[in-house]
């Protein structure tokens, strides 16, 4: 009994995959068809009844040829876990330079919409895979899709038989349903291999790809370096750079104070030590911050350590073993696990952290979870979606799990050897 009622879901689930593959496979076949009978309801006379078809079936086919290509990944990612690659050209970020113009990685537009605008027409009508993916839905309507419209097909044969008397009727309603029943569960697991075969980028698809993800790096590395620069900047002219100028001011007042006003230039001399003290305090934490002198000395591990002593959290760090990496890669994983902290105080409203740093023949893997509010999201622009483009430079990346009420936990991943 019970493998009657498998089997019969078997049927139920495979006739409803062979119906979205036939709908999918050959809805750009019907957009032919249309365009055939739109030229024949139109007649001969009609000097459009050959162009419009044509100018119907060319525009039909190019904007629903990635539509049908992305059902179609999704449908063999649901049906069968096997994740096929787009290999579509990913759009660069676009930046705005001091003369004021955008600059979106093909030309300069006076507007960011103007900027976004350009980059994707011009991504999508170059793009390399609108040849593939043209090609795919010829082949998915040639292939996979006839072959999953035989069971919707044999159903309404069926039906139609089924309101026509007679036993030839009866009995070709009854070769219908057979058909039905028996190619339900496997009219559409055609669609897989025909997917993988087609639809993969190819080797040039990839290299384009690479190159775009390359070129994205580096503009997002150009970018957060001019925005270090304008902070050291800004932290040096209002911090040291007026501390020591007012330091000169007291020194020279002093001099000029020391026969007339002994006690005055001793005074200021004492305010400008103090003025000296707080300047070489604020120099140090400026250089703390571009790179931790602990970091360069004894390495990342103890450099999260101490870090995690001067939190305002109850952090746990935990390590496997000691370890030294190339310090770009130090740099880039103590900073992302110091932003983390700080968004788990300032965001989460977390109570206690715990910091994992391990690493495998692959490379380094650093987990930071806290007990916050969770609800934590890579949003474009935002300190997650930085972090993770920040490490992408060392083919490097970033997985987030946090729910709603927490916790949340973060695992940079960074593929490098140690030294």
């Amino acid at each position: 009994m019970r493998r009657m009622w498998s089997w019969v879901a078997d049927v139920g689930v495979g006739w409803v995959r062979a119906c979205a593959v036939a709908a999918v496979g050959l809805l750009i076949p019907a957009v032919w068809a249309a365009a055939v009978a739109l030229g024949v309801a139109w007649g001969a006379s009609n000097p459009w009844s050959w162009l419009a078809p044509l100018v119907l079936v060319g525009v039909g086919t190019f904007a629903l040829a990635r539509p049908v290509c992305r059902a179609v990944r999704f449908l063999v990612a649901r049906w069968s876990g096997t994740v096929i690659p787009s290999g579509y050209r990913r759009p660069g970020p676009v930046t705005r330079l001091s003369t004021g113009y955008w600059w979106n990685g093909f030309g300069y537009e006076r507007s960011s919409r103007d900027a976004v605008l350009d980059q994707r027409m011009r991504l999508r009508l170059g793009d390399r895979a609108n040849a593939r993916d043209l090609r795919f839905t010829a082949v998915l309507a040639l292939t996979a899709a006839p072959v999953a419209a035989v069971p919707p097909a044999a159903l309404v044969t069926m039906a139609v038989c089924g309101v026509r008397p007679g036993p030839s009727a009866v009995l070709l309603g009854a070769g219908a349903l057979a058909v039905a029943v028996g190619s339900g569960p496997y009219a559409w697991r055609l669609l897989r291999p025909v997917a993988v075969r087609f639809l993969r980028p190819s080797a040039a698809m990839a290299l384009a790809e690479r190159v775009d993800e390359l070129t994205a790096q580096r503009a997002d590395t150009t970018v957060a370096q001019a925005a270090e620069i304008r902070r050291i900047e800004r932290d040096l002219h209002d911090g040291a750079q007026a501390r020591l100028v007012a330091l000169g001011l007291s020194l020279a007042t002093a001099e000029k104070l020391m026969d007339k006003d002994p006690e005055r230039a001793r005074a200021l001399m004492r305010e400008a030590r103090a003025g000296a003290t707080t300047s070489l305090s604020e120099l140090r934490e400026l250089v703390h911050g571009i790179h931790p002198p602990v970091l360069g000395e004894r390495g990342l591990v103890d450099a999260v350590r101490a870090f995690a002593l001067d939190s305002p959290l109850e952090v746990r760090v935990t390590a496997d073993g000691e370890f030294r990496l190339d310090p770009p890669i130090e740099s880039a994983l103590y900073f992302g696990i110091a932003e983390l902290v700080t968004n788990a105080v300032k965001h989460a409203h977390a109570s206690r952290a715990r910091i994992s740093l391990a690493q495998d023949a692959t490379g380094v893997v650093v987990e930071v979870e806290d007990d916050g509010r969770g609800g934590a999201k890579a949003r474009e622009g935002g300190g997650l979606a930085g972090l993770g483009r920040r490490l992408a430079v060392f083919d490097g990346g970033v997985e987030i799990s946090s729910p709603e009420g927490g916790p949340t936990l973060v695992r940079m991943m960074v593929a490098c050897a140690s030294l």
